[in-house]
Formats: structure tokens, sequence, C-alpha cells
């Protein structure tokens, strides 16, 4: 059989064979990757277990999508920032105490601090002056009704208007009065 022959018949079988097959199985395509899926601030432990990016959002203003804790002795603290930022920066310190009010007053309480009514047993707001690399920020603390001492603080970005952080002070006021409500 000649070369010609053989390409032809070769070429034949080929066509021959492809128009016989009645159907065509799809190929599969590996699934779709799942879209991501926001972690809680509360999946992160520690004082996080008391915050809600939703909660924080709604009082602040401000969207935070990362969060780290860190748990030492009867101390419980979370840091929350953007993921695409470095400020501002949400942080709540948490510890157990058995501190009463005359001491949280004598002890605790800053020089120049405003003291707030109906938030823990005893509480206060201030300004915070700008630091290193950070703007000017905010700080609220409370003597919790469960024996518990908390600092909610705010650090703004460098070249933040002081007075933006006085706004923030009271925002936190707010945020402070959610976060006393639930349970560590």
């Amino acid at each position: 059989m000649s070369v010609q022959a053989r390409i032809w018949l070769a070429a034949s079988a080929v066509l021959l064979t492809a128009g016989c097959a009645a159907e065509v199985t799809p190929v599969a395509l590996p699934p779709a990757a799942p879209p991501p899926v926001a972690a809680a601030a509360a999946s992160s432990g520690g004082a996080c277990r008391l915050l809600d990016f939703g909660v924080i959002a709604k009082h602040t203003g401000a969207h935070f999508d990362v969060a780290a804790a860190v748990d030492r002795g009867d101390t419980h603290t979370c840091v929350l920032r953007a993921e695409a930022a470095l400020l501002p920066e949400l942080t709540l310190i948490v510890t157990e105490t058995s501190i009463d009010t005359s001491g949280f007053t004598e002890d605790v309480l800053p020089r120049g601090a405003t003291k707030i009514s109906k938030l823990g047993k005893v509480a206060y707001r201030q300004k915070l002056p700008k630091t290193g690399k950070a703007g000017p920020g905010a700080e609220v603390g409370w003597l919790a009704t469960e024996g518990r001492l908390a600092i909610l603080r705010w650090t703004c970005p460098a070249g933040t208007d002081p007075a933006e952080a006085e706004k923030m002070a009271g925002k936190l006021v707010n945020l402070a009065k959610a976060v006393d409500t639930r349970q560590l």
C-alpha cells in the first residue's frame, strides 16, 4: 500500500470515528472559588469577643476588618484596624478587678478627664495628644458592674485635627455603652 493510500485510510478512519460519537461528554471545570467570608472580630478571642465590626461602624463610622487579641493573666486586649491602613486603630483592654468606685476615682481616673454618667459604675473620657507617627486620640475608661475595668482607645492617623479626636471621644462613649452590656 502506498504512502498516500495509508494517509487517506488513516484520515478516513479518524473522520468516521469522529462522526460516530452520539454524545459529547462535557469537560468538568474546577469549581469556582467561594467568595471571601469576612471574619467576625469575636473570632480572634480575648477582648475581641466583646466587639463587632458592624456595631463599631454604626457608632464610629469607621470600618475595620482585622482583629488581633492577646490574653495575659486577667487582662484581655483587642486591637482593630482596617487591612488597608495602619491607622485609625481601636484598642479595647479589659481586666478583672476588685477595685471600687472610690479606688477607680483615685487611682485610674486621669487628671483632666471628663466624668461620664450612665456607663458602668463610674467612667471617664479624654482626648489624647498625638504621639510618634500617630495623630491625636480619644479614650473612654470605665468600671463595669461585673468587676471589670475597661479602656477603649482610638488612635487617629497623623495629621488629624484634634477637634476630630474630640468628636471621636463622644462616639466612643456610645460604643462603650454597647460593649459594656456584652459578656467576655
